[in-house]
Order: structure tokens, then C-alpha cells, then sequence
């Protein structure tokens, strides 16, 4: 197996993994990654297929379970009992609760609302050039986040930074300040969350978390420590998501001169496929193998991780003709932007509604938007999402 060194804090790989990513598909697209001590596997049809492998899963295996450091142990009482990290049967159990509560017509019942945030947020945009990040692709999902789950709209701000403190743990660049800032942050969120439950419990809405309290399955309920990790994982890792594609298919739609046709009614949902397959939000998602398998004409042993590149393949020119180029027209295939298998993301639909509202209504409300200065990516690998985007209606 081939041995790749590149570390994820180099700029140059930061700003563009995808020549990377190109030459490791170009020769051996399963290969041992140095620099995080695991296979690395890069070609969409191993990718998908492992997403869909139930002999990998996400959870710790238990001989490898440690001690938490006295400085994570808020935040791990919330990662705990995060569907994210969890295999059946709790994962089927959580994930059914949660689709009780989270369903379709909910999702689809928050358009009107995406369309009314959107109009407050175009309305506020000055004439004079302006990051988009901020003003736009930030603001409108976790407004959305705040609305869905029914909390203070007002405590958007107060969410997000709870939400980049917790997720900065899955950075490359994470350090022990990244870790005691995530433990605080948890213990605030959790700590909000667990008295806003309780003012729903004494006066329901129909919002997610009133429906959250009664879904209900063979006599199961969601717990309290349950709810507050399931609160939390979709505002963190929804809203993550959704940010960081609204920006990366805004710069990738102004870079390629894309047409307006490519938003139209009939067209804008290939356009954000496109968009999440060519520059999507998550490079990086790993596995833990229960087994010894084969993958790619290698042995993964038991126990070792897999890190199986979401990034990667969506450029693998196997699966998609003209991989290097952002074409809204193209004949789709499917992407693995969203995962696959038991953990596809549960908030998919959502983040699908609100990425087809957002641009559309950004383009129409300003058709002649243009870039001011090359867009930059943060150092914040495997996430993959602009630092700033300055433009000018």
C-alpha cells in the first residue's frame, strides 16, 4: 500500500485538496495516510460502498475505549448520546425518534419561513462590497436551525458560537484550548437547552423540540440527555453543512460565469447537487472496522480506522465525466456530500430546501453579484468552507 504524507495545516492544501486528491486517484486510490495513521480510501466506488458496509461503523469499538480527560467531560456527555457517533440498536432507535419528529411535511412547512429570513437578510445587504459569509450564507441557517427547533431567533448569535466552539473538535488543527473551549461551550448549550426543554414541556408548540418530547416508539422516548445531544447535533452539524456550501456554490456559480437558467425552478436542484458533489462542505468522514475486511485489494485490520474521502470522490473521474469542472447541467450521479448507509444525514432535506431557496433568492434579488477578491478557505480541514467572501451587488 502506497503511503501518503501531507499534512492537513498546509496552505497550498487547505486552499486546493483537489490536486491532491487527483494525483492519489490517478495512482492508487486506497493508500495509508501518514499524517492521521490510517487507511485512506478516495474512489467514489469504494467510498459509497463502505458508507454502506455494516462492518464499519462509527462507535469506539469497546477495547479501545479511554478515559475522558477531566477537561472533555461535559463535552463528551453530550457526544455521548450524539446519533453521530452511535451504531444499532440505539442509533435505530434515536434515528427513528427523530424522523417521528423531523418529518418531511415539517421540513417542507419551513419554506415560507427560509423565504422570509432570506427577504430580512437581502433587504440588509449595503451598497458598498461586502462579505457574504456573514451577511448570508452564516445567517440564514442557523436562523432556520433557531425556528425548526423553536428556540429565541434572538439567540442565533449565542447558538453559532456555541456551535463553532463544539465543532472546532473535529478540526485538524484542534488543540488542548480548542478542547477546554468545546467542554465549556457543551456545558452552556446543554445547559440552555435542558431548561428550554422544560418550558416546552409545560407549554407545547409546534416546533421540533415540543415533537421531540412526544415522539414516542414501542413505548420509547427520547431521555433528557438524549434530547439535548439530538438538539445539539442538528444545529451543529446542520448548520456547519449548509454554511459552508452556500459559500463554496456561490463562488463556484460566479467563477464559472454559470447561467441564470441554471437557478431556474426546473434547474436548481441539479445545480445544488452539482454544488455538494464538486466543492461539498465535509472532505473527510472516518470509520472504525468490527472485522478484518478487504477494501481496495487490502486487508483493514479490526479495530483500525478508515478514512473514507467524501471530497475525493466527488471528483473521481470514474464516476463523473469532466470531474474538474462545476457544470449544473451535467447527467447527476449520486454523491456521497451527505454520507450514506445507516448515517446519511438526517437533515439532508432541509439543507437541500435550504440551499435551493437561499440561492435563488440571492441571485434574483442580486443578479449582477460579483466577486471583489479571490475567496479563501479556512484552515479548518476536513471541514471545507470559505474564511471570507467579499463581493459587491
Amino acid at each position: 500500500m502506497k503511503v501518503l504524507i501531507q499534512s492537513p495545516l498546509e496552505p497550498d492544501f487547505v486552499q486546493d485538496p483537489y490536486a491532491l486528491y487527483a494525483r492519489v486517484l490517478a495512482e492508487d486510490p486506497v493508500q495509508y495516510w501518514e499524517d492521521y495513521g490510517m487507511m485512506a480510501v478516495f474512489d467514489a466506488a469504494t467510498v459509497h460502498a463502505l458508507l454502506r458496509d455494516r462492518r464499519l461503523g462509527r462507535a469506539v469499538p469497546e477495547d479501545q475505549r479511554t478515559p475522558v480527560p477531566d477537561h472533555l467531560h461535559r463535552f463528551d456527555a453530550v457526544e455521548r448520546h450524539s446519533m453521530l457517533d452511535l451504531e444499532p440498536p440505539t442509533h435505530t432507535r434515536l434515528r427513528g425518534l427523530v424522523l417521528r419528529a423531523f418529518t418531511s411535511r415539517r421540513v417542507k412547512a419551513l419554506a415560507p419561513d427560509i423565504d422570509e429570513i432570506c427577504t430580512d437578510l437581502l433587504n440588509r445587504f449595503p451598497d458598498a462590497p461586502f462579505d457574504l459569509i456573514p451577511a448570508f450564507c452564516t445567517a440564514l441557517p442557523v436562523r432556520v436551525i433557531a425556528r425548526l427547533l423553536g428556540v429565541p431567533e434572538e439567540m442565533s448569535d449565542q447558538l453559532l458560537q456555541w456551535s463553532n466552539t463544539m465543532v472546532a473538535m473535529y478540526q485538524a488543527n484542534r488543540t488542548h484550548q480548542t478542547e477546554v473551549a468545546a467542554d465549556q461551550a457543551a456545558s452552556e448549550f446543554s445547559a440552555f437547552l435542558a431548561s428550554y426543554i422544560e418550558k416546552r414541556r409545560a407549554d407545547p408548540r409546534d416546533d421540533l423540540i415540543t415533537h421531540l418530547i412526544a415522539a414516542e416508539e414501542d413505548g420509547e422516548k427520547l431521555s433528557h440527555p438524549e434530547m439535548i445531544g439530538t438538539c445539539i447535533l442538528l444545529l451543529n452539524a446542520g448548520h456547519e453543512a449548509t454554511v459552508h456550501t452556500l459559500g463554496n456554490a456561490v463562488k463556484a456559480l460566479l467563477e464559472h460565469e454559470t447561467p441564470a437558467r441554471a437557478l431556474a425552478p426546473d434547474a436548481i436542484a441539479a445545480t445544488v447537487e452539482e454544488a455538494l458533489r464538486f466543492d461539498p462542505p465535509l472532505h473527510m468522514f472516518t470509520r472504525y472496522a468490527y472485522e478484518d475486511i478487504e477494501v481496495g485489494g487490502y486487508r483493514l485490520e479490526k479495530g483500525k480506522q478508515v478514512a473514507l474521502m467524501l471530497g475525493a470522490a466527488g471528483r473521481d473521474p470514474a464516476r463523473f465525466n469532466a470531474s474538474d469542472l462545476f457544470d449544473p447541467f451535467r447527467d447527476a450521479a449520486p454523491h456521497a456530500a451527505f454520507g450514506g448507509g445507516l448515517h446519511f444525514c438526517v437533515g439532508a432535506p432541509l439543507a437541500r430546501l435550504e440551499l435551493q431557496m437561499g440561492l435563488q433568492r440571492l441571485f434574483a434579488h442580486t443578479p449582477h453579484l460579483k466577486l471583489v477578491e479571490k475567496p479563501t478557505y479556512s484552515n479548518t480541514y476536513h471541514f471545507h468552507g470559505l474564511t471570507h467572501l467579499q463581493v459587491t451587488a
